[in-house]
């Protein structure tokens, strides 16, 4: 027994000299320098730098390092960080540039930033550039693969042929204040395993712009040229984010890309956000301004402005071989002239190939704001099959015709309905009573509960914003304080249980009983 307590006595002791010694030889953080004008000889501090990133791959970066490149200046290659580097909460691994500016990675046909298998990386204040989406171009600007606790911020992203940005099977993910332009596939993608939405969660992107991604020229069986898409992932928070003129030099004629948008997604949310004149494909079925697509569950759209884009302002979309579509909210957004080249022809446009209304169920559509001078407010493609959709308090407005399709069991409730030609016009009834009565529309316990008004709004106010900043400033489609717009609508709380957010697409106090997007 005595040599037993020896033994343990000794072992205490000698842990207890094991962590000290550990304590005396950690390693403190450092910054590694990189300069046009250095040498992969120098010992890599801010007044000896190293010159290439191959130096910097033979590096394991640890907690709190940091890899600075030299503002205003060029470095060729693909940075890579793998499951040997990486830092902590408190201190994370930092790429970015030193001095006054920022520094550019060309990288050429590749990627400029891989991060695969890593955590904790903070990604600063960057250029990245790439060959060019039809110059050889085969990567994307910086790929986060496997990875976790990644924050990407102030980057300038463009010529990858795939995505500015790509996200893969990787949580707690914040992308922000990223311009992601000139690119192939998209601006921002962010995507996990199939059918496997947890495996890619906790993703943010915020302040960020996605503009003129045109297509990538070897897909030639699906969709490219979107700006900001999502998919197979969960807990998604798209907010404060622009998408212009992407998806133009898409190759194929089918399914068109969208400005923002998810698919195979769950709690995902887009708020506060513009998509505008971004292109589709000519004889395309969809494409447009924002989409909740196939496989989407419980997710939101919300105080989102869509205009001119030649797909529908706002896709419900549902896909042949996806999971089921359910439980989405689409509130308090505006559309303007958007559907003016794909099948949608409308502000918004339902579609559901997979022909099954078991697959696509349950959506609440409410006060929005549709305008269209180009078509119809609503359309349904004829393969639409959907059941448990609602429309409340909303105002459509088109040029004549303001539904087109088939309505099936869909309920409208306390919605505004205006012609631009013929003041009410759906399916060729020019009497809004009339048509109540004949369709089952907008009755409430026997009573007609919709409007048929014409909501005065300003149209001579242009142009329309260009930035998410100026969404509040938006007045065009405000309702005027003494109009029975603000007041003639229904409860949506009392009557349904419907939790209506509380505010309208101004970020105003929004009216109980108010119809459309903005007071």
């Amino acid at each position: 027994m005595k040599r037993i307590a020896f033994f343990l006595v000794f072992l205490f002791i000698g842990i207890k000299v094991m962590k000290a010694q550990v304590q005396k030889i950690d390693v403190k953080p450092r910054a590694y320098y990189l300069a046009a004008t250095g040498n992969d000889n120098n010992a890599g501090t801010a007044k000896s730098p190293w010159k290439t990133i191959g130096k910097i791959n033979t590096v394991r970066l640890r907690a709190g390092d940091s890899v600075l490149f030299k503002a205003e200046q060029t470095f060729k290659g693909t940075l890579k960080v793998d499951s040997m580097s990486g830092g902590v909460l408190e201190s994370p691994v930092v790429i970015g540039s030193f001095g006054n500016g920022i520094a550019e990675i060309n990288a050429g046909n590749s990627s400029a930033l891989v991060i695969e298998k890593a955590a904790f990386i903070t990604i600063k204040n960057l250029k990245l550039t790439g060959s060019g989406r039809k110059k050889g171009n085969a990567g994307d600007g910086i790929a986060v693969l496997n990875s976790s606790n990644i924050v990407v911020d102030e980057l300038d992203v463009k010529g990858f042929r795939n995505a500015g940005v790509s996200v893969y099977a990787s949580f707690n993910i914040r992308i922000v204040n990223v311009y992601a332009h000139d690119n192939g596939f998209a601006g921002i993608s962010v995507s996990g395993e199939y059918q496997h939405k947890e495996g890619c969660s906790n993703i943010y992107i915020g302040y960020c712009k996605a503009d003129n991604n045109p297509g990538n020229p070897m897909i030639l069986n699906n969709h490219s040229g979107n700006g900001i898409i999502a998919g197979e992932c969960s807990k998604l928070l798209i907010e404060y984010c622009s998408a212009t003129n992407n998806g133009w030099d898409m190759p194929r004629i089918g399914n068109g890309p969208v400005g923002i948008w998810c698919y195979e997604a769950d709690s995902a949310i887009i708020q506060h956000c513009l998509s505008y004149r971004n292109k589709t494909s000519k004889g395309g079925d969809d494409g447009g301004g924002f989409d909740l697509d196939g496989g989407v569950t419980n997710s939101i759209i919300q105080y989102c402005l869509s205009y001119e884009n030649q797909g529908s302002g706002y896709g419900i979309f549902q896909y042949a071989g996806a999971s089921n579509w359910y439980n989405n909210i689409i509130r308090y957004n505006i559309s303007e002239d958007d559907g003016t080249v794909s099948a949608a022809g409308a502000g918004i446009y339902i579609w559901n190939s997979s022909d099954d209304s078991l697959q696509f169920y349950n959506c609440i559509v409410h006060n929005n704001t549709i305008y269209n001078n180009k078509g119809s407010a609503i359309s349904y493609a004829g393969q639409s099959a959907r059941k448990g959709f609602s429309f409340y308090n909303n105002i459509f407005i088109a040029t004549d015709s303001l539904l087109k399709g088939k309505r099936e069991s869909d309920i409208f409730l306390g919605n505004n309905w205006w012609s631009l030609k013929n003041n009410f016009n759906i399916e060729g009834l020019t009497d809004l009573n009339t048509w109540s009565k004949q369709s089952g529309q907008e009755l409430l316990k026997g009573t007609v509960v919709g409007l048929n008004i014409n909501p005065g709004f300003n149209m001579q106010t242009r142009p329309l914003v260009s930035s998410c900043a100026d969404l509040k400033l938006l007045q065009r489609y405000k309702v005027k304080a003494n109009s029975p717009l603000r007041n003639q609508g229904l409860d949506l709380h009392r009557l349904f249980g419907i939790e209506p957010g509380g505010i309208d697409f101004n970020s105003q106090p929004a009216p109980e009983k108010g119809i459309g997007a903005c007071f």
